[in-house]
């Protein structure tokens, strides 16, 4: 059984950084996707970024040349680094693992899920 433990979330003023962890236990041989999601109060969960195949990278739009996903296979652990963060960032934030094919910026597609680190920007 996959089982995901994220850290890191916290208070932030805008324009700081936090960086997340997302430690995976029992690793599977190999992963569709990792990435990693969030949730603002009253809003959906929407996908933040992705490694599909522990290869090909991707950002949603809104965290392009501010966010930084990255997977060290050493320790079986994902990362998200946060720079430039603005209040609109304010959210609970999800990593997420998948075997199975699928969009990987869809929250859908994914098998397992950590229970989410709290991330708060003040302006």
């Amino acid at each position: 059984q996959v089982h995901l433990v994220e850290s890191g979330g916290g208070s932030v003023p805008a324009g700081g950084s936090l960086r997340l962890s997302c430690a995976v236990s029992t690793y599977p041989p190999s992963s569709f996707c990792m990435g990693w999601f969030r949730q603002a109060p009253g809003k959906e969960r929407e996908g933040v970024a992705f490694i599909h195949r522990e290869t090909y990278i991707d950002y949603a739009d809104f965290v392009k040349g501010r966010f930084t996903i990255s997977l060290d296979s050493r320790n079986d652990t994902l990362y998200l680094q946060m720079n430039s963060l603005e209040p609109e960032d304010t959210a609970t934030y999800y990593c997420a693992l998948t075997l199975q094919s699928g969009w990987c910026l869809a929250a859908g597609t994914y098998n397992y899920w950590g229970q989410g680190t709290q991330v708060t920007v003040s302006s």
